[in-house]
């Protein structure tokens, strides 16, 4: 099966254009101010609406208030929010129902007992990302650059769909997508020359080690 992918912290037409050319099935927008990938919501509502209907639009947000969340829908008028803070399942459930909006819950992981809070949120959030725990010192939910134990995943049941975020990259898509059952991959930091800066390059490689990843079952399959 094709997985979605997620290229994540854009911030400039070339990049969501290109992300878009390759096949990003999703296109995310970061709105947490403290981030290097972060993104005035007028600014990422133009470039929404650039590839709109070809990909979907996320806003990414962390313990957002509803004056944020306001602001994101009129200006971005994002397909899926993303909530990448502490939201309760309460507040997921309040969410949804203000803003009838896709919900997906991102929590960070180290060990097991981190995979296990993701519980409270079965049949509430609609679909779920798996991202590394930050290092120490880090402010940023995501977007640090580091992997976690994808064999941790095996714990999870097919009533998680989930994608798969921390450190990928064009040498480690093919593992990932090979030892975890992700429907989606998301991706930032591993095509940046540097925290925030999106390189066409780095894209074209990792779209190209994801299609070189498939080729083996879909040879087999032909």
């Amino acid at each position: 099966m094709k997985p979605d992918i997620k290229i994540c912290g854009l911030k400039t037409a070339e990049t969501v254009d290109r992300a878009v050319e390759r096949g990003a099935t999703h296109i995310g927008f970061i709105f947490f101010e403290k981030s290097p990938r972060y993104i005035e919501p007028d600014l990422a509502g133009a470039l929404a609406d650039r590839v709109r209907g070809k990909a979907l639009i996320v806003a990414v947000v962390v313990d957002p208030d509803n004056d944020d969340l306001d602001e994101i829908m009129a200006l971005v008028r994002p397909d899926i929010l993303q909530l990448h803070g502490h939201e309760s399942p309460e507040r997921v459930l309040t969410i949804k129902a203000l803003y009838n909006v896709i919900v997906m819950k991102a929590f960070s992981v180290r060990d097991a007992e981190d995979l296990r809070r993701v519980e409270a949120y079965i049949g509430i959030a609609d679909r779920f990302l798996f991202d590394a725990k930050a290092p120490k010192g880090s402010e940023l939910p995501g977007g640090n650059g580091v992997a976690f134990d994808w064999s941790l995943m095996a714990w999870l049941d097919g009533r998680v769909d989930y994608m798969l975020s921390g450190g990928l990259n064009k040498d480690n898509v093919a593992l990932a997508l090979a030892s975890t059952k992700a429907s989606g991959i998301d991706i930032s930091s591993g095509v940046e020359t540097a925290p925030g800066v999106k390189d066409l390059t780095m894209i074209d490689e990792f779209f190209d080690a994801v299609a070189a990843a498939r080729m083996p079952a879909t040879a087999s399959g032909s």
